[in-house]
């Protein structure tokens, strides 16, 4: 039998997975967390064999949290279940720690096969993200135009979103639990990597990007 801990900030969706998973003979839920302290705790303490992860949580990203887990507890497989874009968001999410990533549009049974592939040493992506990831190594180098946001790390990448939700410095302090300081300084750093003049600058990018995904 193997044990599962599900995150995820919503309750329909956490009793969701949970059903999904009791339903198969050889996977059985033992917890779940709305929050990422909740789950920081809650995984060391119990150990399962799987996490299944959202990105987005009521504290803090979901990226901040797989990487803490892997310091935690490394032997804990991580699979994130998001509705974010994974051709935006997964290879973050693996260069974290996740051991795979699926879209929670995806089938039922390609959500249960990413947990059992996972669960079995193997590494999960959709086919079309492989194909994606397969041609990035290829070229060796990316395309600075289309992909100039992959530069910043991740939570230069979380500023620069919350920054196209329209949130202010103070905001994005509060919902990260920085200081004011520390987020002004993310700022700077993410307008030098995009080579941009002016916080003007810097705001319309991040909304233009948010657009252009289409992120929520």
């Amino acid at each position: 039998m193997n044990n599962v801990i599900i995150v995820d900030d919503h309750p329909i969706v956490r009793e969701g997975f949970k059903k999904l998973n009791d339903s198969e003979k050889d996977l059985k839920v033992i917890g779940t967390a709305e929050s990422s302290s909740e789950a920081a705790e809650l995984i060391p303490k119990e150990l399962p064999d799987i996490a299944m992860v959202d990105l987005s949580l009521k504290d803090r990203s979901g990226i901040e949290l797989i990487k803490d887990l892997q310091a935690i507890c490394p032997d804990v497989k991580i699979l994130v279940v998001s509705l974010h874009d994974e051709e935006v968001y997964a290879e973050r999410a693996l260069k974290a720690g996740a051991k795979g990533f699926i879209m929670k549009a995806e089938a039922v049974d390609d959500i249960i096969n990413a947990v059992k592939k996972v669960l079995n040493g193997e590494m999960y992506l959709s086919r079309a993200m492989q194909s994606r990831l397969i041609e990035k190594l290829a070229k060796g180098k990316i395309n600075q135009q289309e992909d100039s946001v992959d530069i910043l790390s991740d939570r230069e990448f979380e500023v620069f979103q919350l920054i196209g939700r329209g949130l202010d410095s103070k905001s994005i302090a509060k919902k990260m639990q920085l200081s004011v300081k520390t987020v002004e300084t993310y700022k700077s750093h993410i307008k030098i990597k995009l080579e941009l003049s002016n916080s003007i600058e810097l705001i319309q990018r991040a909304v233009e990007w948010k657009m252009e995904h289409k992120i929520a």
